[in-house]
């Protein structure tokens, strides 16, 4: 629950941050309205410098601190992610087998005409 909340807020503060970033003016904005050119800004020649600054600000710290909160909170979770992770905890879980101690005692073999089914596979 709170991992899947922490992928929300990351996703939407990474889109916060990528229109914050496309909507600033490039440094050389002001020099073509000085030479006559139109200026297309929506928030005045001044305004768009400290706002956009501020919410791209606020927007990457908070981006920064949800990837370090998803990084631990993603470290907490136990799953394995490839076959050779499955294997490795499947070896280390099976206890090792004792070599059982020789017997002079023949193995028991079914009755005639009688066979046992194979054992189903495990997986």
């Amino acid at each position: 629950m709170v991992y899947t909340l922490a992928v929300v807020v990351h996703v939407f503060v990474c889109f916060l941050m990528i229109a914050a970033i496309l909507l600033q003016a490039g440094k050389g904005a002001e020099m073509g309205a000085a030479f006559g050119g139109s200026s297309q800004t929506v928030f005045g020649s001044r305004g768009p410098g400290t706002f956009l600054s501020k919410v791209t600000v606020v927007a990457a710290i908070i981006f920064m601190l949800t990837s370090l909160g998803l990084a631990v909170l993603s470290r907490e979770r136990t799953f394995s992610s490839t076959v050779i992770d499955l294997n490795k905890k499947d070896a280390s879980t099976t206890p090792a087998s004792q070599p059982s101690a020789q017997t002079n005692e023949p193995a028991q073999t079914p009755p005639s005409g009688e066979t046992t089914p194979p054992a189903p596979a495990t997986p």
